[in-house]
């Protein structure tokens, strides 16, 4: 536990340049919450593997919502429990993050996990790991930039030691690894903004003792990556893509005064978000999960280990209303779609599946079909399953390798487990860097 300290009068004059904590918030109202039972019936009615991480992100939605739902709660908490006693040196370190903000959202006999196994401690140390990564590795980390945002913002929350100076020497907006190429990871960019709020905040309250220079420059770095957030948002109000706006939303909601009123039409976004919802678009329950905050005006900056655990206004959780209609594909009962692996040449195979398969479908019954040409290994990220090599090709995060998922010659914005496939469709995978 750090000390408190009082900033010195330069500090003080420097706070009074800095925006304020105020919060620019809009919300689903109570007579819309109708709206998101999509998005609590994918939670609720999806099976959780031991070992996924899906389990931690539903259960960080449901606490910070304050749904009671004691029976899926108690199901999350078994699989996270399974993870902390049996695999947590398999756990990357945003994922470890997860799994505190998850059990100390707020004051509960759960949150003993996280003091019972030191996950704090451990937390500091795969941190430690990432950045001496990036020092030996010409500045990649072991994961990625998302994940050391969560290692920061779960350190911050949770009092855990970490270096105010290397946060500014690594989070400066122009780093590489908020982009995949050119173009911006606007949910990447999301994380870093709220790590680096609960960071300035630590700074102002005094929890923790940094140069003045420090406490400017990550402000400088929060209006800047919320310039660039803002520069992705559409015409219909999401930004990045559907996937990435939740995150948008909470970095948006808490930095409110680096951006004016008239930059960000927040109920325009939110109606398209509850369209997108209506259409079927989270899916997935880690997708459902991290959506659900925002549109209840909450964010991670909410996590509070001493404060009560909330419960939704109304009868959110309890509704009798009949859950709004999720468009489904068509009454085909197998389609068929070309599948290619391109790496410097191109292999491509005709695949039938299910009508309503995914992605992953279409690879894995690639794979039976012919093994050296189509196998594929994979595993289980927070958004779900993340794929690791094709035809023996590792992805590196060292050398800023993946595999990029296409359709019709266009990335994907939806992951491999999630995304469904349409007859007659082009998909591709290919060795790509960024």
């Amino acid at each position: 536990m750090r000390q408190s300290h009082q900033l010195p009068l330069v500090g003080l004059l420097l706070f009074s340049l800095i925006p304020s904590q105020l919060c620019e918030i809009c919300e689903v109202s109570e007579e819309n919450y109708i709206r998101l039972k999509p998005l609590l019936n994918t939670m609720n009615q999806s099976e959780y593997t031991r070992g996924t991480s899906s389990s931690v992100n539903v259960l960080l939605s449901l606490q910070l919502v304050g749904i009671q739902n004691q029976n899926l709660k108690q199901k999350l908490i078994q699989q996270i429990e399974y993870t902390v006693k049996r695999r947590l040196s398999q756990v990357s370190s945003g994922e470890l993050a997860l799994i505190i903000l998850a059990l100390g959202a707020c004051r509960n006999p759960d949150e003993n996990l996280i003091y019972d196994y030191h996950l704090i401690d451990k937390l500091e140390n795969k941190f430690q790991a990432e950045i001496e990564n990036m020092e030996a590795h010409n500045g990649n980390p072991l994961t990625n930039y998302y994940q050391l945002s969560l290692d920061v913002l779960a350190l911050c929350l949770f009092n855990g030691t970490y270096s105010t100076t290397k946060v500014v020497n690594y989070f400066t907006p122009e780093n590489k690894n908020y982009y995949f190429g050119s173009q911006f990871s606007v949910d990447t960019g999301a994380m870093a903004v709220l790590a680096l709020t609960c960071v300035k905040r630590s700074l102002i309250n005094g929890q923790v003792k940094t140069d003045e220079s420090n406490l400017k420059n990550i402000s400088i770095y929060i209006k800047s990556l919320v310039e660039k957030i803002l520069s992705e948002k559409k015409e219909n109000g999401l930004i990045g893509n559907t996937f990435s706006t939740g995150e948008a939303m909470q970095a948006l909601f808490v930095s409110s005064d680096y951006y004016h009123e008239n930059d960000w039409n927040c109920q325009q976004t939110l109606n398209t978000v509850l369209t997108e919802i209506s259409q079927g678009a989270f899916s997935t329950p880690t997708a459902a999960a991290q959506v659900l905050p925002a549109l209840m005006g909450k964010t991670f900056l909410d996590v509070n280990k001493n404060s009560s655990c909330l419960s939704a206004a109304g009868n959110f959780s309890n509704s009798t209303h009949e859950p709004v209609t999720v468009t489904t594909p068509g009454s085909q009962s197998s389609i068929s779609v070309n599948y290619s692996v391109t790496i410097n040449e191109t292999y491509s195979a005709n695949v039938t599946v299910p009508n309503g398969s995914v992605f992953l479908d279409v690879m894995e019954k690639a794979q039976k079909m012919n093994d050296t040409i189509f196998g594929f290994t994979m595993e289980e990220r927070s958004w779900g399953p993340y794929i690791t090599s094709v035809q023996g090709l590792w992805a590196s995060n060292n050398d800023r390798t993946y595999w990029e998922l296409l359709s019709g010659g266009k990335p994907l914005s939806q992951g491999v487990g999630s995304y469904v496939v349409h007859d007659g469709e082009n998909l591709e995978v290919r060795w790509s860097k960024y």
